[in-house]
């Protein structure tokens, strides 16, 4: 009996030094990484006071295995300049570099062309949305490809589904590119029965042991569709009920555009690499890239950005307009857990005089994101930000307007998982008839939002300040 006692009590200790060694052993591994100090610690601190939980997160979600290991920089480098060289040939506009230093410096660090001769649609709610969708997909001759986070099987994912399904029986060669993370919950056999009928239906990076690890972490959040390479939709709306019919709290509100015109190309161009990506088939056919007549006067570059290389193309442009602005910037996003460098950026811009205002919701869809969202604020308030909740409901839209000049509407959060992690897409306006309009959009939501100020809100209650503050140490996790 002594020796059963004895015996458990050594394994019980051998399992203690090695428990106590991993959790060591992992936090040197965290700390040699080299990655944001931030990050570094905010990994250290779940691992020291939340060893299991911790090491279960960082096992799944923390290793910085990036997509080299999926595909190399250089790979998807070449995948780009592929299906470009098709539609360079359709008189890609150069002259245009000196109209705004945002198109020269994603030409650089993106390989983004501009477009001028695009038309552009706004849509501020989901219905108008989906009806714009389904009428382009039902004049689609040749193909149709869409690509969203979210496709769900409710009575709007079914209603689209079954007009697809329509449209490849006419002979219409459609695509379909979903997140499988995005689309964890929905039933296979909704896209079955789509493949059934001769939709191409592809996930993104499907997370299967045991590659779970290096792929739940790298998730496609494009919001995209192209229908015969002439008609392009990109915002922040995706495939699902609430997207139209909101909360029994509130209204969803999002802002989505639909292009017609040359910068359609490089929506074409996003989506063809994530196709091959996935399917493993190049598509550069000029078919895809049809010759286009003017359409309108605004100018547009298609921007995107990956979890690889050295560079944050979208993150860093944001940077650098909030740098450039000289009289106003207005932002909209459902969360706001900004990296360090756009926290300054922002700070600077309004210290400098710039009217800087952003907008999230006073209520949103997930808990500790948006506790950790009101841990900015006050910081942001501090330097002169403007911050505006809106009260309407979730405030899904993705913004940003500069100085009647510049515009954008996108995919992109303000976080550090949109920032860093996510494959993201936005569509940049250099016009001043698209910046005008934006900010409309902008002004008429600002009516349905309370204004904070630092006094209000200092005054609330000291458990939402040390929740917001605990929350905030995870916010490079979220």
């Amino acid at each position: 009996m002594m020796d059963a006692i004895v015996w458990s009590e050594v394994l019980w200790s051998i399992f203690r030094i090695l428990y106590l060694a991993v959790i060591v052993t992992t936090i040197f591994v965290v700390i040699l990484e080299n990655r944001n100090p931030v990050k570094t610690m905010a990994w250290i601190l779940v691992l020291f006071f939340l060893p299991l939980v911790g090491l279960v997160f960082y096992f799944f979600f923390g290793r910085s295995t990036r997509r080299e290991r999926l595909i190399s920089k250089k790979g998807y480098s070449r995948l780009n300049k592929r299906p470009m060289a098709e539609y360079q040939a359709q008189e890609a506009f150069y002259d245009l570099n000196n109209k705004n230093p945002l198109i020269s410096f994603f030409r650089k660090i993106n390989s983004a062309l501009p477009f001028d001769g695009n038309q552009v649609a706004v849509y501020t709610d989901g219905y108008a949305m989906l009806q714009a969708l389904m009428h382009e997909i039902g004049q689609a001759k040749h193909h149709i490809h869409l690509q969203f986070y979210i496709f769900e099987d409710d009575s709007v994912g079914r209603l689209l589904r079954d007009l697809l399904i329509d449209k490849a029986r006419e002979g219409v060669k459609v695509r379909l590119l979903y997140d499988d993370v995005g689309c964890w919950k929905v039933n296979p056999l909704f896209y079955d029965e789509m493949m059934c009928e001769g939709i191409e239906v592809q996930s993104f990076l499907k997370v299967r042991f045991p590659r779970f690890t290096s792929k739940v972490n790298y998730r496609n959040h494009r919001k995209i569709a192209i229908i015969d390479g002439k008609v392009g939709f990109i915002g922040g709306m995706n495939i699902a009920e609430r997207y139209l019919r909101g909360f029994s709290w509130g209204i969803w509100r999002d802002t989505h555009v639909c292009v017609k015109g040359k910068a359609v190309y490089g929506l074409q161009t996003a989506f063809l690499t994530d196709w091959f990506v996935v399917d493993r088939m190049l598509l550069t056919s000029s078919e895809y890239f049809p010759k286009m007549e003017w359409q309108g006067n605004v100018v547009a570059q298609i921007v995107t950005s990956e979890p690889v290389g050295d560079w944050h193309d979208i993150m860093q442009g944001l940077i650098k307009a909030l740098c450039s602005s000289k009289r106003y910037f207005y932002i909209e996003t459902p969360y706001l857990l900004p990296t360090e460098e756009v926290v300054v950026a922002l700070q600077t811009a309004s210290l400098s005089g710039v009217d800087v205002r952003v907008m999230l919701p006073k209520r949103a869809d997930t808990y500790l994101t948006h506790k950790g969202s009101l841990s900015y604020l006050d910081e942001l308030m501090r330097a002169g930000v403007k911050v505006y909740l809106y009260r309407k409901g979730f405030l899904h839209s993705k913004l940003w307007v500069s100085d009647d000049e510049f515009s954008s509407v996108g995919s992109t959060n303000m976080d550090f998982r949109s920032f860093e992690h996510n494959f993201e897409a936005n569509v940049f306006f250099y016009d001043v008839e698209m910046a005008l309009r934006l900010k409309g959009v902008f002004l008429a939501d600002q009516k349905h939002c309370q204004l904070l100020s630092r006094k209000l809100w200092s005054q609330r209650s000291w458990k939402n300040k040390i929740t917001e503050s605990v929350v905030r140490l995870l916010a490079p996790l979220l």
